[in-house]
């Protein structure tokens, strides 16, 4: 809980209102410890379920906004990049987001996957294949050709086979017992 509510403004009455506040819901900034990249509900969903399927990884924390109807993906805070997909936004430095105290698994706004305390975050490389792979999958599923998965684009990388990729990440990744 330390972890995340060192985001907001007040941390301690950010740990108050997630104990014991009428609402649950505290206010914490993005671009400092971590950015924010936002998904369309739908394919937020299925990339949470494939990133808790890799055998190699824990992901990192997820959260879900049902009334809005997407899916935020907590990241190291990269300021260079850019993601770029139809309805992908980085949340980054000077923005903020609503966020229920790390134990809320119930309701409309909840995590998918809590913060584990410690400060893992989801692995960019990882979370641009499962994006892809998801994307491409839910176009098949609703008869489109391949679709424009959401892309991140950083000065000076060098491309990398997804699977490659993946096994790269795995390595420097941290590895569930």
């Amino acid at each position: 809980m330390e972890w995340l509510a060192a985001a907001s403004e007040d941390p301690g009455a950010c740990k108050e209102e997630w104990q014991n506040g009428s609402t649950g819901v505290a206010l914490l900034e993005a671009g400092r410890f971590w950015d924010v990249l936002i998904v369309p509900e739908q394919l937020g969903l299925r990339v949470a379920d494939l990133l808790d399927e890799l055998p190699l990884l824990d992901p990192g924390p997820c959260l879900l906004d049902a009334r809005r109807r997407h899916v935020g993906f907590l990241l190291p805070p990269e300021p260079q990049t850019v993601w770029i997909g139809t309805g992908v936004r980085l949340l980054g430095a000077r923005t903020w987001i609503a966020a229920p105290a790390p134990h809320c698994r119930w309701g409309a706004l909840r995590w998918l996957v809590p913060p584990d305390g410690t400060g893992t975050l989801n692995m960019p490389e990882v979370l641009e294949v499962a994006l892809q792979r998801c994307a491409s999958e839910l176009s098949r599923l609703q008869g489109h050709g391949a679709p424009a998965a959401p892309d991140r684009t950083a000065p000076a990388e060098r491309p990398v086979e997804g699977a490659q990729l993946v096994r790269q990440c795995a390595a420097g990744g941290r590895v569930r017992p």
